[in-house]
């Protein structure tokens, strides 16, 4: 498991909590240079940490390179998988035809709010329809898979979204259990006015506009 980092010590420890007794093999924190205690509280949990340049592709990136397994499950620092997971996992894993596709979670938000709520389906709907589950959503594929796809670019955002675009719709599978993702970005940034500056990125994005710049409106 690879869980990209950067200041993170307040939702790391779920995290990782989330995964105690569950056959998970290494789990590889890849920091992007925390000035908290981010690295300190991976190593107390007894993940391998590593350091990589910031930007959450170049540090996926540098933990698919350190994993030694031939299995990849990519998920961010404040989600938390449902106990459900390991088995979900299992499965698609040991599908006839599971190192030929690549699998994400259903995503699920920390909040009762009925905004949530309507986020949730809206964000169900645009993996069904267009294809496009994001990096909170979690990734689990297979390394020849992943080599073959040329792996995470080192992108300092849009890093999920180009990696699915390559997959292409054929490949992507839903895992059917939930990932549950901090809803503090919605509830500072509004559930309105968050998704639609997320929208407006993505925009840009299929417009040719380079993700450096994108990354300056995305904050």
């Amino acid at each position: 498991m690879i869980i990209p980092t950067l200041n993170a010590a307040d939702t790391l420890p779920s995290a990782l909590a989330a995964l105690e007794g569950a056959r998970v093999g290494e789990i590889l924190v890849v920091d992007g240079g925390s000035d908290d205690a981010t690295r300190a509280v991976a190593a107390a949990a007894g993940a391998k940490v590593l350091t990589a340049p910031r930007g959450r592709g170049t540090q996926l990136a540098a933990g698919a390179a350190a994993a030694a397994g031939e299995w990849l499950l990519f998920v961010h620092a404040d989600c938390r998988l449902d106990p459900e997971w390991t088995q979900a996992v299992a499965a698609f894993m040991t599908a006839a035809s599971g190192s030929e596709r690549a699998g994400y979670f259903d995503l699920a938000l920390d909040d009762p709010s009925p905004a949530a709520r309507r986020l949730e389906r809206l964000v169900a709907w645009r993996c069904r329809w267009l294809a496009l589950p994001y990096g909170d959503q979690g990734l689990l594929i297979a390394r020849t898979l992943y080599e073959a796809m040329g792996g995470f670019a080192p992108l300092p955002l849009m890093e999920d979204v180009d990696i699915v675009r390559r997959l292409g719709r054929r490949r992507l599978r839903r895992l059917g259990v939930r990932c549950l993702a901090s809803a503090r970005r919605y509830r500072h940034g509004g559930y309105w006015s968050r998704p639609l500056r997320n929208l407006v990125c993505l925009g840009l994005y299929f417009a040719g506009v380079a993700p450096r710049r994108i990354a300056r409106l995305y904050g």
